[in-house]
């Protein structure tokens, strides 16, 4: 999960010197700066890549922009011609500046003895990026209805949603090879709207385009770890983790993890899944449900993670605190 950004006084620094949010993420220096922030103060175990999921669509020639407080809006796709433009002969032209940031990251992780922190590289997966891709950015109607362009494209024009499903399968498995061509020792799949799908759908548009990118990625690089995260996926995570061929799986903050030890981490080894409200929050209820989760998953192979970023309002003395439960902790 995210856990560089606006809670940390040395990111805001340095934000603001770097003009726009991808400015930041295709500046090698800043990015790579970034990235090791917060394990200089805290000393986790995994560094995540400062990027974005939206990287894919922009260098594929969609047109993306940050707005301040409103997030990602991209020049949404409006009909199959539109999926015809996407380009993916000069991808690398616009991601080579992320595949220097790890470079670099992993040079600056080895001279300042940070080297046992693993570099996690990661991308979105089809389906959520599609998500944006469709609606412009996020998406909720008046109605409480979540991509809903996204889901009748999907639904009622299935043949042309799966020519824009093909293009990302192929773009996001070239991109997770040439992160690991670059030094990340570790990928991470992120569905983060995999939860709003029925099963059927879940089924096509989820699992079958994770396990194509997958099989992409193992047919370079065998022994990758992978980190797959369907988001709000409820019990459709058993048949993503049985079927995908990852080696762990992210839990979102609303799964029970009792039922997460009783049903996933009998198939494989899990991450995640405090509350970023508590770590935010703090005190006798940040500890208490941080030692449920160790305590948990405590006998089989566990990533101690939030289900989701770090909230920019989080005080940095309750990460502190949170590492400090972990580190302590004895089963």
């Amino acid at each position: 999960m995210r856990q560089a950004g606006r809670y940390l006084p040395e990111y805001l620094e340095l934000r603001a010197t770097a003009g726009g949010f991808l400015d930041l993420v295709y500046n090698p220096e800043m990015a790579s700066e970034v990235t090791i922030q917060p394990i200089r103060r805290f000393g986790m175990s995994g560094a995540i890549l400062f990027s974005d999921i939206l990287v894919i669509p922009q260098a594929l020639g969609q047109a993306l922009w940050f707005e301040v407080g409103e997030g990602p809006k991209l020049d949404a796709l409006k009909s199959p011609e539109d999926i015809k433009k996407l380009n993916l002969n000069k991808i690398d032209d616009v991601l080579n500046p992320i595949y220097e940031t790890i470079a670099l990251t992993q040079s600056k992780l080895i001279s300042e003895n940070l080297d046992q922190t693993a570099l996690i590289g990661f991308a979105g997966s089809p389906w959520t990026v599609a998500c944006y891709m469709i609606e412009g950015g996020g998406s909720k109607n008046s109605n409480g209805k979540i991509f809903p362009k996204t889901k009748k494209w999907a639904y009622e024009d299935s043949e042309n949603f799966q020519k824009l499903m093909d293009v990302l399968v192929k773009a996001t498995s070239h991109y997770l090879i040439k992160q690991i061509e670059a030094g990340v020792e570790a990928i991470q799949l992120f569905d983060s709207w995999a939860g709003i799908l029925d099963s059927q759908n879940f089924d096509r548009w989820v699992i079958a385009p994770t396990i194509k990118i997958i099989e992409n990625v193992r047919k370079i690089y065998p022994d990758i770890p992978i980190i797959g995260f369907p988001r709000e996926a409820a019990e459709m995570a058993v048949s993503y983790a049985q079927k995908t061929g990852i080696n762990a799986i992210g839990m979102d903050y609303s799964m029970n993890p009792e039922w997460a030890r009783d049903n996933l981490q009998s198939l494989l080894p899990v991450q995640g899944n405090l509350d970023p409200q508590l770590l935010l929050e703090g005190g006798i209820a940040l500890e208490k449900q941080a030692n449920k989760i160790l305590e948990t998953f405590a006998s089989k192979p566990f990533i101690f993670n939030l289900g989701h970023g770090v909230i920019k309002e989080t005080p940095i003395e309750n990460v502190e605190k949170l590492c400090e439960i972990v580190r302590n902790f004895k089963p």
